[in-house]
């Protein structure tokens, strides 16, 4: 699969109709502040796991979002956003569990559903319905920000220069099942394409 790391919006297009949407979103300069790669497998960080809590728990604080296939790399995320407002555009399955990444730990999670910590889970959501796929990659932007701000202060996680994430991210609207399937075997394969992976400063 060929993909192109930017921000393409198609004119006219509707992000807030139902669908699944594939998204890439890279930290700012390529900083790999998420973990590393053993054995072909990422074990997360501190960092890491506050993503991967903050990504398991977009569906829960938030009406019509879903999630599917998850992976936290070093420097990125690739993950799927089901948007479920009733009007369903293609068919796509909504309901598997977040894979999030093999890090050689239980889940944080209760029966099947992701679980929050203390600073992981915002305070004080609003029921909100109608987000588009723009709001949602937004918001979970904000919170992981917000919180990787607090690990630098108090737990001394590596600082970000100005911004932890790129302002830009590549997505693309998922257009039937079979694609959706290429697209969930293409991020679980991830971790062990990391040395030729263009968004690793040390690519081969």
């Amino acid at each position: 699969m060929n993909k192109n790391r930017q921000s393409i919006r198609l004119r006219g297009y509707d992000y807030s109709q139902s669908g699944a949407y594939f998204v890439t979103i890279c930290t700012q300069n390529k900083k790999c502040f998420f973990g590393n790669l053993v054995n072909d497998k990422m074990v997360l960080n501190d960092a890491g796991q506050m993503v991967n809590i903050i990504w398991n728990e977009l569906a829960i604080n938030y009406p019509g979002v879903n999630i599917d296939e998850f992976q936290i790399m070093p420097n990125h995320v690739h993950g799927i956003i089901v948007i479920d407002n009733g009007q369903a555009r293609e068919p796509a399955p909504t309901n598997r569990q977040p894979r999030g990444c093999d890090n050689g730990q239980p889940r944080n999670s209760t029966n099947g559903q992701p679980r929050g910590f203390d600073d992981g889970q915002p305070r004080g959501v609003a029921p909100t319905t109608g987000l588009s796929l723009p709001d949602v990659v937004h918001r979970f932007k904000s919170l992981t920000t917000a919180r990787y701000r607090h690990g630098v202060k108090q737990k001394q996680w590596p600082p970000f220069p100005g911004k932890l994430w790129q302002r830009n991210y590549y997505e693309h609207i998922v257009r039937d099942e079979n694609e959706l399937n290429d697209i969930r075997r293409y991020i679980m394969d991830n971790p062990r394409k990391w040395d030729l992976d263009r968004e690793n400063p040390n690519a081969r």
